[in-house]
């Protein structure tokens, strides 16, 4: 497990990264900076990496506090609450993303983000 820091203007939050290619891959290519997207209570961001599904770390549910990583819009997810498709008890993403790590810190405060913040990715 890698630790990094995800730094949304002036909130702070660290995560750890799993062992997937695609956290591997990731983890490679920081710092990473980008512009912050909302998808009901995601985060979702470009980073320059192309990977497809991976077949132990997809899934199409998630856990709050999961970071994914989305093929399909070559994006890095934040989940800390539903998402506009979600149901009662069950966190879904657009569609299938690998898990990549986990938020370590208080994902509460993610909830104060604005779409269109710059957003930092780094080594701890």
């Amino acid at each position: 497990m890698k630790k990094i820091i995800i730094k949304i203007e002036d909130l702070e939050v660290e995560a750890e990264l799993n062992d997937s290619q695609t956290a591997k891959l990731i983890y490679e290519k920081l710092p990473l900076k980008s512009k912050v997207n909302l998808w009901g209570d995601e985060i979702y961001f470009e980073i320059p990496i192309k990977v497809g599904l991976e077949e132990d770390f997809s899934k199409d549910e998630v856990s709050i506090g999961d970071l994914g990583y989305w093929p399909e819009g070559a994006c890095f997810c934040i989940f800390f609450g539903l998402t506009p498709i979600s149901r009662p008890g069950k966190i879904l993403p657009a569609s299938e993303v690998n898990l990549i790590g986990k938020v370590l810190g208080n994902y509460k405060e993610l909830k104060r983000v604005k779409r269109g913040q710059t957003v930092v990715i780094e080594k701890v």
